[in-house]
């Protein structure tokens, strides 16, 4: 991390904890709070009351979330008919008078509201928070998604990769960013501190995550890295308490074994594309031995599909288990033409490719119910990452090793047993 990032998040930091706790101040209602606050001029009467929004916000129970959500949703809402009168005028006459009238008409008050409670100390975090409830609260009504489509354009540009800051987890890390990564922890679950020490305290093991300047205290992806020699095919032997340590410099290769967002008030914010390249470069830089990337990822909705499709696996014949995760991967797709598995769509999407599948890779509770514990290896080549994303993009095709083709062609869905 640089210098002037430091200052930054030092910044920051201070100007967060500062505006930590909150009290209620204004009687006003909190609808009036918020057209009053679209509609103000003056800078210390805005912050003053976007502070006090977001701090009755927070009080509010969940019936009055989706009360307040509900009405900007609808009465900050575009008027139809002034967007298309300006656009028409613009048609007839574009200029910037005429462009900034159709502008001005087609952005909803409601991102005006969202960027004026910003202006608030520590807003950024709680904003986030908000997007989280409207998520979790507004599923099903079509104001309301609309209204979360608002927050995720203006969070895209808010939280550009130009305004995250990498930062290593260790060992060393204060301990509140040490508890989050064990809360936070969505692929491996952490069990205790001790569990933790292993995953980030031998040299063969790293530990990378983003952070906002306006968040400091709160990461916002992590991954976990392992420093091995060749490509683990197995989780458990990746985590083992007894393994034996390496020195760094004896790796070729990095293993991405877990990486985990933080905020579902982000959800849909991409940052792990950006966070695996920065890491590979950042471990390429210090470690010339490193000659491959891989992930040992899951495959979390093996299961669904095959219940969906009406197979059955048998987990005493690895061979079957391995050939139809392979087919899975290749060929299940969602409406659209995507792969059905998410971490298979987040992968190719960044330009990786399907290289290898691990039979009994993940024996844990979890593993064995959602893949029966078979696992994968995505391959990132670098020099070939934007080749591997285009075409995928362009065509939808799952880019494979020629050992995982061959494994796929061996499980024809007709070989598998229906119920």
């Amino acid at each position: 991390m640089t210098l002037l990032a430091d200052l930054l998040s030092i910044v920051f930091e201070r100007r967060y904890r500062k505006s930590a706790i909150r009290k209620a101040k204004d009687g006003r209602p909190v609808k009036e709070l918020a057209s009053d606050l679209v509609g103000s001029t003056g800078e210390v009467s805005g912050l003053a009351m976007a502070d006090e929004l977001l701090t009755r916000f927070d009080m509010m129970d969940d019936e009055s979330k989706l009360d307040f959500f509900r009405h900007i949703a609808i009465k900050m809402n575009i008027d139809p008919e002034a967007v298309r009168s300006t656009l028409y005028n613009y048609e007839q006459n574009p200029s910037r008078a005429s462009y900034r009238a159709f502008m001005t008409a087609a952005e909803p008050r409601r991102q005006e509201l969202i960027r004026r409670l910003n202006e608030a100390q520590g807003a950024t975090g709680a904003l986030v928070q908000m997007r989280a409830d409207l998520l979790r609260l507004g599923k099903g009504e079509p104001e309301l998604e609309a209204l979360d489509l608002d927050f995720r354009h203006l969070f895209v540009s808010w939280f550009n990769r130009g305004f995250l800051i990498a930062r290593p987890i260790n060992w060393e890390s204060p301990a509140h960013i040490l508890e989050k990564i064990i809360a936070y922890e969505a692929v491996h679950a952490i069990g205790n501190w001790e569990e933790l020490r292993r995953r980030l305290e031998p040299i063969d093991r790293r530990c990378f995550a983003f952070f906002h300047p306006s968040m400091p205290d709160e990461p916002l992806i992590f991954v976990e890295v392992a420093l091995t020699k060749g490509i683990p095919n197995s989780v458990q032997g990746l985590l083992a308490e007894d393994r034996e340590y390496m020195s760094a410099e004896e790796a070729d290769t990095a293993v991405f074994y877990s990486i985990s967002n933080c905020q579902a008030g982000l959800s849909n914010i991409s940052f792990g594309n950006s966070l695996i390249k920065q890491v590979a470069s950042d471990l390429s830089a210090e470690l010339v031995g490193l000659r491959t990337f891989v992930t040992l990822s899951p495959i979390p909705e093996l299961a669904r599909w095959l219940k969906q499709e009406g197979l059955e696996w048998d987990l005493s014949h690895p061979e079957q288990m391995s050939a139809t995760a392979a087919y899975y991967l290749l060929n299940a797709k969602r409406k659209g033409g995507m792969p059905f598995d998410p971490v298979a769509r987040f992968h190719l999407s960044n330009g990786a490719i399907v290289h290898a599948i691990c039979a009994n890779a993940d024996i844990s509770d979890k593993g064995l119910a959602q893949s029966g514990g078979t696992m994968v290896n995505y391959l990132y080549d670098m020099g070939k990452i934007t080749q591997n994303y285009e075409h995928f993009l362009t065509t939808q095709k799952v880019v494979s090793s020629s050992t995982v083709k061959s494994l796929a062609n061996s499980c024809s869905i007709l070989q598998v047993q229906k119920r």
